[in-house]
């Protein structure tokens, strides 16, 4: 060791002698300095919930700089005269909140939480640089972070009262435009579109920031220092000079140049490489230094992105307009390139030595013949960045001595054209699929080519060149002829292996012309002007194309709200059906709310890591744990051997193990554990765990399960009707298939679990992140071998669950139990993401195949319908999961004569699980699907379709379950109204008309869905509530908090139904001890349930009150309370309730399945470019029938937060399965959900007014799941704009498309001549790279 790191956290020193090279600033901050607000989402830099401020003083610019990083990623070592800024450390509830902190609560932007902090943070960077931000600016300091509750909307909607060009003026500025003005609050039950007061907000104060440590301004000026740190397997080592660095590169040749470690830190965590040296060249000047030569501008190799972006933006103002091309080009790469926080510290030189395939800006740089200048002991050598730079897959031209100095970014000359492109799943912070750099120079005032270059990322294992396609393109002149030719040329050049990794080879293929398309477009319409100003008359592009060459661009979301207000007279103290904040969302904003691995260590507490299956099907024949065994910390090694109880585990059936024992059914199949001092030496040890396996034909997909017939029982139907006369009667008949994906929860918690021994008669706390308590106790119970009354289940929050909490949980739970009872010690695992993606399952995919008959007006006579969901490799919940896909196989229309049948494909993938929504959104995509057909065959619109078989009230159901209080009618024509429906349609096929790459869709989609488990016994729930003798009451019940705002509504029906005011109310945790035997907190009911519950509980107490009111009614309630006391009245009650008059009999199709149903229906418009696949969401309008809410606040961020999370399950999301059965999108990186971008740029929300709901507490309706699948409205409107792109070739008719309907979808079902350039490689004659399971 050399020197001590020294740093700030929150204004504290810290000075470090032994810092740990391989430990993050996260892992510093949660176990070294008990800083948990900071939390783990992802480890790889792609969620953001991790992020924090750093600041430094930066002696070249003479002041000090802030910056938003990732602290998951950031060497602690790399922190030297730094200062750490955390979300603890701008503002406590317990002292003073910070206004950023304040307006993302207060605006409804914090659901489970768990985002909050980093989202946060990103916020305070934006604003410590910027004080006065655009909404742009906004927007783009967000693209790090993402949300999986809210939808995004109040997050936006908070922060852009801080923008310069969107804040509140408080009433003071606007007139007609005021927020505060708009459909202003209405106390007589009216309508109301105010979730929120903005004037209440405290203002932002910039003076009243932390202030920058003196000594580190003082320090930043001193002579740099040679630092090194010796962890256990690696040395780090920071040089002081140039020198220094070429010195150590000359010893340690294969050391690693490390600035951002943002490639560097997830080699070393997932892909177990380990680099004993690592050098640290940031504060070298010659790497950081920027340049403006004659030719073009020098960047020293470890200045940041954000510098470069910076630099760039302010060189370009200074020169003319035609240098600027390839500044420009680079610019709009860096939009898109990763999120603002691996921007701040990854290095230009980083990028490039990489060596990625996929590398956003190499091709730029090797399009653009930008110069290297490379330097060893040896000296300096100058290289073109060609095609010889990168040899082979990540490796490149330089030697082993060798470091990469600078790069030359050139300026561009008259005649030359510049653009960059790139596609991706997403558009935000994203890894390319295909990117793009494209150079043309035309001889002096012509259209004759006289150098081009196109080099390509994502078609080799490298960055390419068309070398092929240049070389014949030169001397022509630039046109059609040209265009046919080259587009020729890149169909032969640009080809792929058909089972390349990556797959999408077809789709990779096409968006080598495509884009090449967009770039001759591009180049024609700039000649053609550039030209003219010369006097030479060029032809100009088609006016129909010129959107083909426009750069993406996205207005900042307009949102609008709609509810009804209290009536008139309501008392201002009951809380129920008013607007009013989550309960924990300023704790949750301040760092302070504690969630599952927040919690405090204890003393002698141990760490379990999993060890898991490698293989997808096979017996395992050896298991060898002796290197693990020997590693430093660890303390055992547990197998199926050391259940002392019973190994089978369950939610429903007893069909799994809690540790595999003689046979894998999964890849990810839990085999042992692996448990030491420290998670990253239990992780360490896992990893050397060597199983050999004789490996056993394995079933992945749908088709496999089918083929082979490999299916659980029971096989379930359901049968109205008489189906061949309804076909007989039907003029036409029509058959098709669609396949809909499964989806990954990603809630930002991952599964954690932590259990206590107590040392006495077998009893264990256990603390865990689950939606059901009680389960986690019974099958906890069960491998340990130890009566229930033994175990307590804890739960205080969770950082999402959405399904995924429901009973997968336990795979994690039962084993941390195991080895705690083994060890007799606390033992503790929060999986990563990527662990916890491999173990844990998703939604269903389900394929749907349907026959339908119907009249030539669009009215269906007949429907047979068949569903097959891939299960996995047990049945978890998967027969209630297919019940209830069966049970919403109609969505809203009445169909005289309809059969379906579901089948549960058996798989060899992790067994799919519940996941909101719970198999109703596929069985209703499944109709809408052939909804869409029908309007197609009929040639009739598709919303007039739907209408026409729309129920009515007093309809029976196919479960011959008659609708009642039916609003499904008042939500069509209200959201009809509400999204100018018509309006919009005519636009659309105006612009349609004007536009032949880029269209446009629209759709109307309905939605029924029914509330109340299927499984009987289930619909229950209990309470428990104290009253103590100051009149405060402490309030149990049994649900959990997930972040949907139940204890909120709880404590809003409790202050209700006592009469009190909520804040006398308080709810800790829910636990096994005070209400047993609960049911998980799923299937939209729990408000329904506990609530009930809670109500009867709290009326229990009032009658006991009831005296002493009477007696005293100008007494408070503390003084009833006192005196029922004093008298000796039992202040404490249980409630309880059941849902009356449920039952369903499958075999005879009568009974009630369901309480009531909830309605909705969604307009939303999309644009999809035809060339790439991209689409925009332009407008969402959602009309949801909620009955009299709860809290309209919270109803309507789940309204939107199940909304995103559809728009992801129907657009964006995909789990992608090689054929071995191995997940291959296991965190952020593959994997995407829905970011701040996808939300539609104008959405309107209103929940329907005047239709209370007698079944439920206080007339309210469930709202968790419901308002997913109207999601397919945007998936629909997709369809419908692909189908205007369709006709353009001749092409009409209804035609398949899968979901999701991602980019590559909606590419390969435009059809088209590019297309056609690249046919699909013929099925079973390649191996492909992922399946669809």
């Amino acid at each position: 060791m050399e020197g001590e790191l020294l740093f700030f956290v929150n204004g504290k020193k810290i000075v470090e002698g032994n810092a740990e090279p391989e430990m993050t600033l996260l892992t510093y901050l949660r176990t070294k300095l008990g800083l948990t607000g900071t939390k783990l989402g992802c480890a790889e830099g792609g969620c953001g919930a991790c992020t924090v401020m750093i600041s430094r003083f930066n002696p070249h610019k003479n002041r000090i700089v802030h910056h938003a990083v990732n602290a998951c990623l950031a060497p602690v070592c790399s922190l030297h005269h730094s200062a750490v800024t955390t979300v603890e450390g701008i503002g406590s509830v317990a002292t003073q909140v910070h206004p950023v902190q304040e307006r993302i609560a207060k605006t409804h932007g914090s659901q489970c939480g768990f985002c909050t902090p980093g989202i946060v943070m990103s916020m305070y960077a934006l604003l410590r640089n910027r004080p006065q931000p655009s909404k742009l600016d906004i927007e783009e300091a967000f693209q790090g972070n993402l949300c999986r509750c809210t939808g995004y909307r109040p997050i936006l909607e908070g922060y852009k009262t801080f923008a310069v060009d969107g804040g509140c003026c408080g009433r003071k500025g606007k007139e007609n435009d005021c927020c505060m003005n708009r459909e202003a609050k209405d106390n007589n039950g009216g309508s109301v579109s105010q979730l929120y007061d903005p004037s209440q907000f405290k203002p932002l104060d910039p003076t009243q920031e932390i202030i920058f440590p003196p000594e580190l301004s003082r320090l930043a000026k001193q002579e740099n220092k040679k630092l090194q740190f010796k962890g256990e397997r690696v040395v780090w080592i920071q040089p002081s000079c140039l020198t220094e660095l070429l010195d150590l590169k000359a010893k340690y040749p294969e050391a690693k140049l490390v600035v951002g470690n943002t490639e560097v830190g997830i080699e070393m965590k997932f892909k177990n490489m380990l680099y004993p040296v690592i050098l640290a060249p940031t504060v070298i000047p010659e790497l950081t230094v920027v340049q403006h030569t004659r030719n073009g501008i020098l960047f020293g190799a470890a200045c940041t992105l954000t510098q470069l972006e910076e630099v760039l933006r302010s060189s370009i103002d200074d020169l003319l307009p035609y240098q600027t091309e390839v500044l420009h080009a680079i610019l709009e790469q860096l939009r898109w390139f990763a999120g603002r926080q691996i921007r701040n510290v990854a290095a230009i030189g980083g990028n490039i030595m990489t060596a990625s395939p996929i590398s956003d800006l190499n091709p730029v740089f090797m399009a653009a013949g930008c110069k290297l200048t490379v330097i060893s002991k040896g000296g300096k050598r100058v290289l073109q960045m060609d095609d010889q730079f990168f040899p082979r897959y990540r490796k490149t031209a330089l030697k082993p001595d060798e470091i990469l100095l600078s790069i030359e970014i050139p300026y561009t000359r008259k005649g030359q054209y510049f653009s960059a492109f790139k596609q991706s799943l997403r558009r935000e912070d994203d890894i390319a699929i295909v990117t793009c750099g494209m150079n043309v120079i035309f001889e002096e005032e012509t259209n004759t080519v006289s150098h081009l270059q196109l080099s390509y990322g994502g078609m080799a294992p490298t960055t390419i060149l068309a070398k092929e396609t240049c070389k014949m393109l030169i001397g022509r002149k630039w046109n059609e002829n040209l265009l046919e030719e080259a587009c020729s040329l890149l169909s032969k050049e640009m080809t792929l292996d058909p089972s390349a990794p990556g797959g999408s080879v077809t789709y990779r293929r096409t968006l080598t012309i495509s884009l090449f398309f967009k770039f001759f477009l591009t180049v024609q319409h700039k000649l053609a002007g550039d030209l003219k100003e010369q006097g030479i008359v060029l032809e100009d592009v088609r006016p129909d194309y010129i959107s083909a060459t426009e750069l993406f661009h996205k207005e900042f979301p307009s949102c609008a709200q709609v509810y009804q207000a209290v009536p008139l007279g309501q008392n201002e103290e009951d809380v129920v059906g008013r607007p009013i904040m989550h309960l924990s969302a300023l704790k949750q904003a301040t760092g302070e709310a504690v969630y599952c691995d927040d919690i405090p260590h204890y003393k002698n507490e141990l760490f379990l890591v999993l060890v898991t299956s490698t293989t997808a099907h096979g017996q395992i024949l050896s298991i060898d744990s002796e290197e693990a065994m020997s590693s430093p910390g660890v303390v055992t090694f547990l197998t199926a051997k050391d259940i002392p109880g019973s190994n089978q585990t369950g939610p429903a059936v007893y069909d799994e193990t809690v540790l595999a024992d003689g046979m894998v059914t999964c890849v990810g199949h839990i085999v042992g554990a692996i448990v030491a001092d420290t998670q990253a030496h239990a992780q360490r040890a896992a990893k050397s765990v060597k199983i050999s396996y004789k490996e056993l034909k394995p079933i992945i997909t749908i088709q496999e399960a089918i083929e082979c017939k490999s299916f659980y029982q029971p096989v379930r139907s359901i049968k109205k009707g008489n189906l061949e006369e309804g076909f007989k009667e039907a003029d036409l008949i029509l058959e098709g298939e669609i396949h809909i994906g499964g989806q990954e929860h990603f809630y930002l918690e991952t599964n954690c679990s932590l259990a206590v021994p107590r040392g006495e008669d077998g009893e264990m706390e256990l603390f865990v992140s689950t939606q059901s308590a009680t389960k986690t106790q019974q099958l906890v119970a069960k491998v340990l071998g130890v009566p229930a009354n033994r175990i307590v289940c804890r739960v205080k929050r969770m950082g999402g669950g959405f399904g995924g909490k429901e009973c997968r949980s336990t795979l994690l739970s039962t084993v941390v139990a195991l080895a705690a009872h083994k060890l007799k010690t606390p033992v503790r695992c929060m999986l990563d993401r990527d662990e916890d993606m491999l173990v844990t399952g998703g939604r269903h995919p389900f394929l749907g195949r349907y026959k339908v008959g119907f009249m030539k007006t669009g009215k269906v006579i007949s429907l047979e319908v068949t569903y097959y969901c891939n299960t996995g490799n047990s049945m978890d919940l998967s027969l209630s999961i297919l019940e209830r896909a069966l049970f919403h196989m109609e969505n809203c229309y009445n169909i005289p004569h309809i059969h379906g049948t579901g089948y549960m494909c058996r798989t060899n993938l992790p067994s799919n699980t519940a996941f909101r929504g719970f198999g109703g959104p596929q069985g209703m995509m499944v109709a809408e699907s052939w909804i869409c057909d029908v309007a197609m065959a009929c040639g009739i619109p598709a919303e007039e379709v739907r209408k026409l078989n729309l129920y009515e009230e007093g309809d029976l159901t196919p479960f011959n379950q008659r609708l009642e209080q039916f609003t499904i009618g008042r939500c069509w024509e209200e959201c009809l109204a509400l999204a100018k429906y018509h309006y919009r349609r005519t636009q659309i096929e105006q612009f349609n008309r004007q536009h032949r790459w880029k269209k446009r869709g629209i759709s109307v989609i309905p939605t029924k869905f029914g509330i109340s488990f299927t499984a009987i016994f289930l619909n229950q729930a209990g309470a428990l509530v104290h009253i103590y003798t100051d009149g405060s009451v402490l309030l149990t019940h049994g649900g959990t908090e997930m972040g949907q705002g139940l204890h909120t509504k709880m404590v809003q029906v409790a202050s209700r139904a006592l009469g009190i005011p909520g804040s006398k109310i308080h709810i800790t945790e829910t636990s096994t001890n005070t209400v047993p035997n609960t049911s998980p907190t799923a299937a939209s009911v729990s408000s329904d349930l506990n609530g009930m519950a809670v109500y009867n509980a709290c009326q229990t107490l009032i009658q006991r009150l009831e005296p002493y009111r009477t007696k005293n009614p100008q007494g408070t309630w503390e003084d009833w309370v006192t005196a029922a006391y004093l008298d000796r009245v039992n202040l404490s009650a249980n409630g309880f309730y059941k849902t009356p008059d449920l039952g369903y009999d499958f075999e005879t199709n009568q009974g009630r399945p369901f309480n009531y149903f909830s309605y909705g229906a969604a307009c939303s418009e999309v644009e999809i470019d035809c060339l790439t696949g991209d689409h925009k969401n332009l407008h969402t309008t959602i009309v949801m029938d909620v009955g009299k809410s709860l809290n309209p606040a919270i109803d309507i961020g789940q309204v939107e937060g199940a909304f995103m999370q559809g728009v992801g399950l129907f657009t964006l999301e995909e789990l992608r399965y090689s054929p071995q059965g191995i997940l291959l999108s296991r965190g952020p990186g593959m994997y995407k959900i829905p970011a701040f971008g996808d939300i539609p740029t104008d959405f309107k929300v209103s929940l329907l007014r005047d239709a209370p709901n007698e079944k439920a507490i206080f007339s309210s309706k469930a709202v968790g799941e419901p308002p997913l699948f109207l999601a397919a409205s945007v998936f629909y409107a997709i369809k419908d704009a692909i189908t205007a792109a369709r006709a353009e070739s001749g092409l009409n008719g209804p035609f398949r498309l899968d979901s999701p309907a991602s980019a590559e979808r909606i590419r390969v079902a435009c059809e088209d001549r590019f297309i056609k350039m690249c046919p699909p490689p013929e099925a079973g004659t390649f191996r492909p790279w992922a399946v669809q399971v």
